[in-house]
C-alpha cells in the first residue's frame, strides 16, 4: 500500500490527548473529511474523533487516546493517509510529493537538476533544484512564466529560465 504524508505532529494540545499538526497541504479543510490516519514510520492506524483548525494548524483528537501521556510519543511524527484517500486536484495543480524527484531541464533540453524540495509560500511555491554535477542549488518560482511543462508520469519538468536565474 502506498502512503502520502499529510502533516507532522509538532506538539500536544491540552491534556485530553489532542495533537497539534503542521499540515503539509495548502488546504487544511481536507482534514475535515479524513476518518483515519497513520502515524510515523510504523504506520500506526488511528481514527480521528474530532478535528478543528487553530491559526494555520490542525488540532486532532484520536479515538481511544484521552490523555496527554498517550500522545506524547507521537510528537515529531508524520501523519500519512492511504493513496486512495488523497483529494482530487484541479488541472495544473500537483502534490508536492509528485514534484519532488522530478528531473528539470530547460526548453533546449539541457539538464538543470532534480527537484529536492518545494517551498510553499503565500504567493507561489518555489522549487529547489539541485545540480549534482556542479554541486549548485537553484530556486525556481513555480509560475507559468518559468514552468513550461510538468510531466508527473515521466517525472520531468521543463523550465524557461530568465537570464541570471540559472548560473
Amino acid at each position: 500500500m502506498d502512503y502520502i504524508q499529510v502533516g507532522k505532529i509538532i506538539n500536544t494540545q491540552g491534556i485530553k490527548g489532542e495533537v497539534k499538526v503542521y499540515p503539509l497541504t495548502d488546504n487544511i479543510s481536507r482534514f475535515d473529511k479524513l476518518e483515519k490516519v497513520y502515524i510515523g514510520e510504523e504506520k500506526t492506524l488511528v481514527y480521528i474523533e474530532k478535528n478543528w483548525s487553530k491559526k494555520n494548524f490542525v488540532i486532532l483528537k484520536f479515538a481511544g487516546y484521552d490523555n496527554i501521556n498517550e500522545v506524547l510519543k507521537f510528537k515529531n511524527e508524520y501523519l500519512y493517509i492511504e493513496e486512495n484517500d488523497k483529494v482530487k486536484l484541479e488541472e495544473g495543480s500537483y502534490f508536492i510529493f509528485d514534484i519532488v524527484g522530478c528531473n528539470v531541464m530547460d526548453i533546449k533540453g539541457n539538464k538543470i537538476g532534480v527537484v529536492t524540495q518545494v517551498i510553499t509560500n503565500t504567493g507561489n511555491d518555489i522549487y529547489t533544484i539541485k545540480d549534482k554535477g556542479n554541486n549548485k542549488e537553484y530556486l525556481i518560482p513555480a509560475v507559468k512564466q518559468f514552468i513550461k511543462k510538468v510531466d508527473i508520469k515521466n517525472k520531468e519538468i521543463v523550465i524557461e529560465p530568465i537570464e541570471g536565474l540559472i548560473e
